[in-house]
């Protein structure tokens, strides 16, 4: 009896775990924006884009202006600043600046607000659109984890998170 009860736990342990086979993705899943492509940015708002690129590969830092580091609000603040356009420091200040304006009439220059966390639709990002075109917009923004970057409205993670846009110029 002895002998055969680690058999038959042994036999037990075999049978119970088996394994499951989990297949991942990873294509990047992808929405398709209406926008109307038609409207010409401004100049003002093509130089600030501009300006905005420079930072590109900042690292993040919060509360940075900076080169040596930069939030995603002081992204905002200091490339519209650097073009005598004030506006509030943080991301609730920008919120509510400027005329909302429906997603599909977005132009270069626009902001773009996000609510990131989980289970929350309260806006804590913010970005400069710095390009439109037929199912997509592009926008310069300082991710927490990678810096100042450029993201699409059609990745999925930003498509979800996406809550309102703003007209400032």
């Amino acid at each position: 009896m002895k002998q055969i009860l680690p058999f038959i736990f042994l036999i037990l342990l075999v049978c119970s775990c088996k394994s499951k086979k989990s297949y991942s993705s990873k294509k990047r899943q992808t929405h398709t924006v209406k926008v109307n492509t038609s409207a010409k940015p401004s100049e003002e708002a093509e130089s600030i884009v501009k300006f905005a690129k420079t930072f590109d590969g900042t690292r993040y830092k919060y509360g940075g202006t900076t080169k040596r580091g930069m939030d995603c609000s002081g992204l905002i603040y200091t490339s519209f600043k650097e073009h005598n356009v004030n506006l509030p420091r943080t991301t609730a200040g920008l919120q509510g600046t400027g005329d909302w304006i429906d997603l599909k009439e977005v132009n270069v220059g626009d902001l773009v607000f996000f609510a990131t966390k989980k289970n929350s639709r309260k806006v804590n990002h913010v970005g400069i659109v710095t390009n439109v075109r037929a199912g997509n917009i592009e926008f310069i923004h300082a991710s927490s984890s990678r810096g100042v970057m450029v993201s699409s409205l059609a990745e999925k993670y930003w498509y979800f998170a996406f809550v309102q846009a703003r007209r400032v110029l």
